[in-house]
């Protein structure tokens, strides 16, 4: 399985998305991050603790180090151009988009979301990061605002917890982090993941 994580716009959660992607799709076969980001955040992730559980890389080492994984996610550049982002969506088995919940019609979801209606691809969805905890409703407004737009969205939600910065800071899957939310960041991440299983699933057999 081939992953994708782009987003217009900064600050989302895309590293954080791309590593615990990663993460759990280690625990079920061999993975590669690919890091396609020219400011290296989920490499200098990796190199700030003992390592993670999967083989971090540049992408420019794809064709070499791709057929020695069942699955590859990566964590791309920031503000793709349109033709990038169409290279993206017809290599990959899915295409992540992160989004926060800090307002409903965010410039760079809007433009990512457009750019790829424009190019008819629909195996993309959307991943709301950075959920407020209640009472704040922004997240789930936003959800139900791209299921009534007919936008794919992940049913999943990532919390924002400060336990994700930790483990970025220690250099490790937030799993590990030194926080007393870091299991509740990690089941975050692991619903996500098996709706990804679920997805890939489901376009196999179509």
């Amino acid at each position: 399985m081939h992953i994708a994580v782009a987003s217009y716009k900064g600050g989302v959660g895309k590293t954080t998305t791309a590593v615990h992607v990663a993460a759990y799709l280690n625990t079920i076969a061999p993975t590669l991050l690919l890091d396609g980001d020219r400011t290296r955040n989920a490499t200098e992730w990796s190199l700030r603790g003992d390592g993670f559980p999967f083989t971090v890389a540049d992408v420019a080492s794809a064709m070499k180090l791709a057929g020695k994984f069942k699955h590859s996610v990566v964590d791309t550049g920031q503000q793709p151009t349109e033709k990038d982002l169409k290279a993206l969506a017809e290599g990959c088995d899915l295409l992540i988009i992160p989004a926060v919940p800090l307002a409903l019609d965010t410039a760079g979801l809007r433009q990512t979301i457009e750019a790829l209606q424009r190019m008819n691809e629909n195996r993309y969805r959307v991943l709301i990061t950075k959920a407020p905890p209640p009472p704040e409703t922004e997240a789930q407004q936003l959800k139900a605002l791209l299921d009534e737009l007919k936008v794919p969205v992940f049913k999943s939600m990532v919390p924002r917890l400060k336990a994700f910065s930790k483990a970025s800071a220690s250099g490790c899957i937030v799993d590990k982090a030194d926080d007393s939310r870091a299991a509740r960041a990690w089941e975050a991440y692991e619903a996500v993941g098996k709706e990804i299983v679920t997805y890939a699933r489901v376009k196999k057999s179509a």
